[in-house]
């Protein structure tokens, strides 16, 4: 048998999977004041002891449920860019993923959003990151050739990333936080020409 395979690994990667879930749930149901240890741990029906085995902390269990979530988001929109060479498609077809991964996951994009300056960031920053850069980088991998080829604005990856992320997800925030005049499906028809407009190399 593998080491992958070995059945107190399997029921480990369970546990965390249960305990993400339920996490999430509980998220949804009662919001950041009733996201606590002791509504997950009910919710889940697995004790705190295997919270600290795990996590470290409670704020290692919500460093890992972003990590979760903004790994399902960020899985989304490479996957709305696969098979799809051409640039301005490519623009629109993440800008339009991930609004809908908004409105369809509403929890976990919540749960991103609102954790931007969270008390669990500071300390978790690091291995966040780590968790992030792959797809991140796969993301401005598909990106490059465009860039070579003149076809994309030749800047920084960060500001690259801010022109190509940076609208979609601030719409995302406000739509989370209920912002009033704000409609996804119209977001969804406008933003994404006027996000390759601000990509695309004149």
């Amino acid at each position: 048998m593998l080491p992958s395979q070995r059945p107190s690994q399997l029921r480990g990667r369970r546990t965390i999977d249960r305990l993400l879930s339920a996490a999430l749930e509980v998220y949804a149901e009662r919001g950041l004041e009733g996201f606590t240890m002791t509504a997950v741990i009910a919710a889940s029906g697995i004790s705190n002891g295997s919270v600290y085995h795990h996590f470290g902390d409670f704020d290692g269990l919500a460093a890992a449920l972003y990590c979760r979530c903004m790994g399902e988001l960020l899985d989304t929109l490479l996957a709305a860019l696969e098979g799809t060479p051409d640039a301005r498609d490519g623009v629109r077809a993440l800008v339009e993923s991930y609004l809908r991964f908004t409105e369809q996951h509403r929890p976990a994009a919540h749960f991103i959003h609102a954790s931007s300056y969270a008390s669990f960031l500071p300390a978790y920053a690091a291995a966040i990151a780590a968790a992030k850069a792959p797809k991140i980088d796969a993301l401005l991998a598909w990106l490059r050739p465009h860039i070579v080829a003149g076809r994309v604005v030749d800047l920084p990856s960060p500001l690259v990333e801010m022109l190509l992320i940076g609208p979609v997800a601030e719409t995302a925030r406000r739509w989370l936080a209920g912002a009033p005049g704000l409609d996804l499906v119209q977001a969804a028809r406008l933003l994404p020409e006027r996000v390759w407009r601000s990509l695309r190399a004149d």
